[in-house]
């Protein structure tokens, strides 16, 4: 007589495991070397354990969804092959949720599309998922009517979330770009997708902002601290100055974020989109990511901090003993604003910091 050692503790499992119905999953198991015949295995309630850290690519964005509770519910079952019978050696019967909680096991958890279809009405209309899901079980008869948990609520809205920025918002992006292209054929645009082919960074530049970085983009100005829409992506903006003194923009990006990868990658789509040139001088805030990144990419370029940043600082670290005259910003100011002479500006400082007894601290 043969037996389906797999099928038997399976049946085993749910027979004695607790309700019927409850998901296991297959932990371990050995085979008779000589018949690569099933001689034991051990079988695990399915949230058995917690999963270990996820070490796939640091830019991937689809992680599997946590369902484990470190339950203890297990079977080890093993066929003695001179006689032909399967014995169970080890068996914890008792699982850490509720036996009457069995809807919320993988074998019976399903978001209808009844439900996905109401789901997607409520939460595009606002609603956070947590009161999203009280108001589905307040509409089923209470939660264990729904047939999924809180989890699963999750994750279906972040899948959601990723189609629809995988076959829709990314489509959509790239065909206005290639609309734009089409128009004029100096636009330039670059996207660049993760291992999972998911958007990540965008950047792109027109006709005349190419045009106006040939002429003024020796002295740019990198900004990142705008901050755009609820996922909190950086807006960064390549600005300069004409002959005006009018505002003038080289390119955008919408980044995913402010990675040393991210800023190498954005640094070097902007030189390519520039037929190479780099500028000769980079204002940029304070971010280490970037101060990184820019010498890699654009090594010949001088790396200096914008006017804000330095009077942040400043004010940070000597609004202490430069508090008369207009205080420190009003004294840096002058400096910064009234003197282009670099003797004239070096005799000046030197004065200063005698005046207030600060050259100990420079």
């Amino acid at each position: 007589m043969e037996f389906d050692i797999e099928q038997a503790a399976s049946d085993f499992y749910n027979r004695y495991g607790g309700k019927e119905g409850f998901s296991i999953r297959r932990q371990s198991y050995s085979k008779n070397k000589k018949t690569n015949e099933l001689t034991s295995t051990v079988l695990v309630c399915c949230k058995k354990g917690i999963r270990g850290k996820d070490k796939r690519d640091f830019m991937s964005r689809k992680p599997r969804a946590e369902t484990r509770t470190y339950c203890k519910a297990e079977l080890h079952i093993k066929m003695n092959m001179k006689i032909n019978k399967l014995y169970v050696t080890n068996f914890v019967k008792e699982h850490n949720f509720a036996e009457e909680c069995s809807h919320m096991l993988p074998s019976q958890q399903n978001i209808q599309e009844s439900q996905s279809i109401e789901i997607d009405l409520v939460h595009d209309s606002g609603v956070d998922v947590a009161s999203l899901y009280e108001l589905m079980g307040k509409q089923a008869g209470g939660r264990a009517a729904l047939g999924y948990t809180m989890i699963d609520l999750k994750n279906y809205l972040r899948t959601r979330r990723q189609r629809s920025l995988k076959y829709g918002e990314a489509g959509y992006i790239n065909k206005y770009f290639e609309d734009q292209a089409l128009e004029n054929p100096s636009f330039y645009h670059a996207l660049q997708f993760d291992n999972e082919e998911y958007l990540t960074n965008i950047f792109w530049a027109d006709a005349k902002m190419i045009l106006d970085y040939g002429q003024f983009g020796d002295v740019v100005s990198f900004d990142t601290t705008y901050k755009i829409n609820k996922c909190n992506r950086p807006l960064t903006i390549f600005v300069g100055f004409n002959h005006h003194r009018e505002t003038i923009i080289f390119g955008a990006a919408l980044m995913y974020d402010e990675t040393t990868e991210s800023f190498i990658w954005l640094f070097e789509t902007f030189l390519k989109a520039m037929s190479g040139k780099a500028p000769k001088i980079m204002f940029t805030d304070q971010c280490a990511a970037m101060a990184k990144a820019l010498p890699q990419v654009m090594p010949h370029t001088y790396h200096r901090l914008c006017k804000w940043h330095m009077m942040q600082n400043a004010i940070k670290h000597g609004a202490s003993f430069l508090t008369d005259k207009g205080g420190i910003t009003c004294i840096l100011s002058r400096f910064m604003e009234n003197i282009e002479d670099e003797d004239e500006f070096i005799s000046a400082w030197d004065a200063m910091v005698d005046e207030y007894g600060a050259r100990d601290n420079t």
